[in-house]
């Protein structure tokens, strides 16, 4: 909704469209109580679409609406039809992809292209921001104040970049759906672990981009087939209390194979060109689990060939991690905890993210160093937000008390 009343009122008058969409699920509110509609979303466009159209007639001489349709807005006789044309479906998913790009502007600095564009384009609370980009509310906050004001003193305009300016912008909005996805997939939500919704709409969105002739790059494609992949795992990831189901021990019956057909050919679709990207790497790695009929036919020989190639792409201290697990699989546990130990700044990694304190646990479990297992165990405990994640850690930290006992 948002998306389309910018598409109308121009980027710089991005609060108006919100005020808009706000009164518009107020009037919700007042009118729901008794009755919910049969299609509430309908609903809600129309409430919106109506008060545009006030909107438009009250302030036309006012305000500066977009651009492209500025000129049609002044005439009383055409406010009503190309605000019309803007709300059908094939123009509201078109504002959705523009309001994207728009939002990652290359003028704003990345962090506040990616902040900008979660608040307005998926609804990110300023926590889980944050979390995404593992800041703090104040500098979200006061991120997004900064952007709003330079939309507004530069009027930015509503459009979909071309040629290089597209390939500058690409490579940010494809970043913000995979943080998208992620908090999705391992949500920092304390009611679950998986926020189906959120992974549904970053696929949605990364279809979109595919779909337009200006963005359908193989980059594109295989981040489509990255989140497939790994979405088709859903319903095998927790148990029937809400517990994390680890890759080893899930029933890959519940696998949705038809999302992991889409996958492997959105992936096909990717390998045109001689361009790759992360997400070639991270899609063809999730592939291998995929296509392995049971955990213990896994080929890590060519899993770890990948995270070799991605390490040299991305060679942030999660894959590294990553890597390391793997080279455990292949070498055994302890040249896996020399690798570990051996990533840049690991001291300081494992104060602050749970996955290293939590994964130096397991290794050394699995060397029957149970005190130094338990003592990572707690760390990782105290570092995570999630309570599933705190679950799974806790009854590992179980499993080693009963160990010890007997």
């Amino acid at each position: 909704m948002v998306a389309v009343l910018t598409r109308i009122f121009g980027l710089q008058n991005i609060e108006l469209a919100e005020d808009v969409v706000q009164d518009a699920f107020a009037k919700a509110l007042k009118e729901w109580t008794y009755a919910i509609p049969e299609n509430p979303a309908g609903w809600l466009m129309t409430v919106a679409k109506n008060k545009a159209i006030d909107t438009v007639r009250r302030q036309r001489y006012q305000k500066e609406f977009a651009a492209d349709v500025a000129p049609l807005l002044k005439s009383e006789y055409t406010v009503q039809p190309v605000i019309d044309k803007l709300f059908m479906e094939t123009e509201i998913q078109d504002s959705q992809l523009r309001m994207i790009f728009a939002c990652c502007h290359p003028a704003l600095n990345e962090m506040e292209q990616i902040a900008l564009t979660l608040k307005t384009c998926s609804g990110f609370s300023i926590d889980e921001i944050a979390r995404a980009l593992l800041s703090n509310n104040e500098a979200i906050k006061k991120r997004l104040q900064r952007a709003r004001q330079f939309i507004a003193d530069e009027k930015l305009q509503f459009d979909i970049p071309l040629g290089d300016d597209l390939k500058t912008r690409l490579d940010t909005v494809l970043n913000v759906l995979y943080l998208l996805f992620n908090e999705g997939y391992n949500s920092g939500s304390k009611e679950t672990l998986i926020r189906k919704e959120l992974c549904e709409e970053a696929i949605r969105l990364s279809v979109l981009v595919t779909e337009n002739k200006f963005t359908s790059y193989p980059k594109s494609f295989s981040l489509v087939a990255l989140m497939s992949l790994l979405a088709s795992r859903f319903d095998a990831r927790l148990d029937e209390n809400g517990e994390i189901i680890l890759l080893q021990d899930q029933n890959r019956s519940k696998w949705n194979y038809d999302l992991i057909n889409t996958g492997l050919n959105y992936l096909n679709k990717s390998a045109e060109g001689d361009e790759i990207c992360e997400y070639h790497i991270e899609a063809a790695i999730v592939a291998q689990h995929s296509m392995a009929d049971n955990f213990e036919e896994t080929d890590w020989n060519q899993i770890l060939e990948l995270y070799n190639v991605l390490v040299q792409i991305n060679p942030s201290p999660v894959v590294s991690l990553n890597r390391a697990i793997v080279v455990g699989k292949l070498k055994g546990t302890a040249v896996a905890l020399k690798v570990i130990q051996s990533i840049d700044g690991i001291d300081k990694l494992i104060e602050k993210n749970y996955q290293f304190p939590a994964t130096l646990g397991e290794l050394y479990s699995q060397l029957f160093n149970y005190k130094e297992a338990k003592s990572y165990f707690e760390k990782a405990i105290l570092l995570t937000n999630s309570p599933a994640e705190k679950k799974l850690l806790q009854k590992k930290m179980n499993n080693l008390l009963n160990i010890e006992k007997q």
